[in-house]
């Protein structure tokens, strides 16, 4: 497989790969939404699933703003984003939290970015959802490991919003299995209803309904602590650098199966190492992916490899 690997100009959109269902362009997110090579898809996504640079108070190597830069650079894609959605589409958003420079204390910055953002695009704020992983490693390390005075930062903010207060979502097709609990008061057919202290009346027929699984709440946790996938094996033995701040899998499958459906469209603007393009191919979903650094656009190719299912007809452009 050939790249091309002659110097691009910074606005240049160029198409990296591409299978029968998703493309991947190296290119900004500002300039790639405002080329022609996109603009077919404006009106026609169901879903813009990123996760932005996160919004630090220091330089990262993937590219991140900071302060007052980082919320009017984030809103700005507000409208742009809306102008590629359907009307039941929706835009989740997966941002982190960030601490104020040599002090220990929360910025305040990824909130003050959430309501920027809301307000440019005018857009509705559907639900708000926490990530946990409970192996991520300590941080800060100066005030968890070092000084002992704060607790480790495990987990990242999901925003879901819509231009519409009803978008397309259906929650039954992210259930989980019954707890043993539940499956033995199915069987039982018994349960201890009426009015809790809160006033909430919980009804025998209802409750002990069997509705194939359990509605997952607005906390997920998944631990990440996978060492070795087909995207770091294809990495080390190319000498490509892993993307540092990758988005789980299963924050990716979560989100498509709960707001698409099989061929529905999704977009990520801030592809990264493209786990968005992969979870959706691999849900019968079309996907658009952008990514403005080069070697994590040639490094995300192998997420595509290791699919014995199907002839993937990759092609580099």
């Amino acid at each position: 497989m050939s790249r091309d690997l002659t110097p691009r100009p910074s606005d240049q959109t160029v198409l990296a790969y591409r299978t029968e269902v998703g493309s991947c362009f190296n290119a900004r997110a500002e300039a790639a939404l405002q080329s022609r090579q996109l603009t077919y898809w404006r009106g026609k996504v169901d879903l813009i699933l990123t996760s932005p640079p996160f919004p630090l108070n220091r330089k990262k190597r993937y590219g991140n703003l900071s302060g007052d830069a980082y919320l009017t650079w984030l809103a700005s894609f507000a409208p742009v984003f809306k102008r590629y959605l359907k009307p039941s589409g929706s835009i989740v958003m997966e941002v982190g939290n960030a601490w104020e420079p040599g002090e220990p204390v929360m910025s305040t910055l990824s909130l003050r970015a959430l309501l920027k953002f809301l307000d440019e695009g005018s857009l509705r704020l559907c639900q708000q959802f926490i990530v946990h992983n409970p192996a991520r490693l300590p941080s800060p390390i100066q005030w968890v490991n070092k000084e002992r005075i704060r607790v480790k930062d495990s987990f990242t903010h999901v925003w879901w919003m819509s231009p519409s207060t009803r978008p397309k979502a259906d929650n039954r097709r992210i259930q989980k299995a019954y707890s043993k609990s539940m499956v033995r008061l199915l069987e039982r057919q018994s349960y201890n209803s009426g009015k809790r202290p809160s006033d909430h009346s919980i009804g025998t027929k209802s409750f002990l309904k069997d509705n194939g699984g359990a509605i997952p709440s607005s906390v997920l946790e998944f631990p990440n602590t996978l060492s070795v996938d087909p995207y770091l094996t294809y990495c080390r033995e190319h000498g490509y650098k892993p993307h540092p701040a990758r988005m789980q899998r299963e924050v990716a499958t979560f989100f498509i199966k709960f707001l698409t459906e099989p061929g529905d469209v999704v977009l990520d603007p801030f592809a990264g190492s493209n786990t968005t393009g992969a979870a959706a191919e691999s849900l019968g979903r079309r996907w658009v992916s952008i990514e403005a650094n080069e070697e994590y656009v040639n490094a995300s190719f192998g997420r595509f490899l290791a699919r014995p299912d199907r002839d993937l007809q990759l092609s580099f452009a």
